[in-house]
């Protein structure tokens, strides 16, 4: 059994054009959007656990998913090739930092670490994974986005220092729910955006609030690790890092972090 149904979708109040799942425990929210996508659900079917038993993140790695956090899957069908949907994963960090702004305190600091992460105060609050299937002719069939948020608690054996919405001062009133309904609100606002005026909005509004441009830091790849300076982000949402000695090169998958 992967999926336990719950009745307390109720008190979630969602924009109409989300079809929400709740479910009480589930071993991957992306998990099951994927096989609901394969089913041929609609666009905007959201599917949000209490828990999951086996959550996790980029490149499979475990993503700890204990009570009182959120945990979620949207089911997209947008009409793009897959490199244009990436651009998704932006849409979906400016949401989150939206949504946690409205139930944060004011002085948070919110930020954006590339390639899909939201910090607080410097520290990871959130993640983003996007999985995708296409066509034969290169165009989304599905894209399932799934996003985990720390609101109640935070795992502390991660190599990127991780925070949570409570532990920086959110009020613990604040719960999962109200960041689930404040997060569907912006996220429609910002794939309208998208969809109208392309990627150039969301990549400057995402770059005002990156952490570490102009800095030097540090990008692991699958065989090697780069050290320089992050300049920009293109125009398809690849980090542009100039190395020394070596000029500007294009990063378009990898791990960042920043030195001290």
């Amino acid at each position: 059994m992967t999926a336990t149904p719950s009745d307390r979708g109720a008190e979630v109040r969602l924009p109409p054009a989300y079809r929400l799942i709740t479910l009480d425990s589930v071993e991957s929210t992306n998990d099951e959007a994927i096989r609901l996508a394969e089913a041929g659900a609609e666009d905007g079917t959201l599917v949000w656990a209490r828990e999951q038993t086996k959550g996790r993140g980029r490149q499979g790695r475990n993503f700890a998913s204990p009570r009182g956090n959120l945990y979620l899957s949207l089911v997209l069908r947008p009409d793009c090739d897959i490199a244009t949907a990436a651009q998704l994963s932006f849409v979906a960090a400016l949401a989150l930092g939206d949504g946690i702004g409205s139930v944060a305190p004011a002085l948070l600091e919110i930020t954006y670490k590339w390639p899909n992460d939201v910090l607080l105060n410097g520290r990871k609050v959130s993640g983003i994974l996007l999985e995708t299937r296409t066509t034969t002719g290169g165009e989304i069939d599905w894209l399932a986005l799934g996003v985990g948020v720390n609101v109640a608690s935070y795992p502390e054996d991660t190599e990127f220092p991780a925070t949570s919405l409570h532990f920086e001062g959110t009020p613990k009133t604040v719960t999962e729910v109200e960041l689930l309904q404040a997060f569907s609100r912006h996220l429609l606002t910002w794939v309208n955006r998208w969809l109208d005026d392309g990627f150039a909005p969301v990549r400057q509004a995402w770059l005002s609030h990156a952490q570490g441009r102009g800095e030097v830091i540090q990008v692991r790849l699958p065989k090697e690790t780069l050290s320089g300076t992050f300049v920009d982000l293109d125009e398809t949402g690849a980090l542009v890092l100039d190395l020394p000695g070596a000029g500007q090169r294009l990063i378009t998958a990898g791990d960042v972090f920043f030195p001290g």
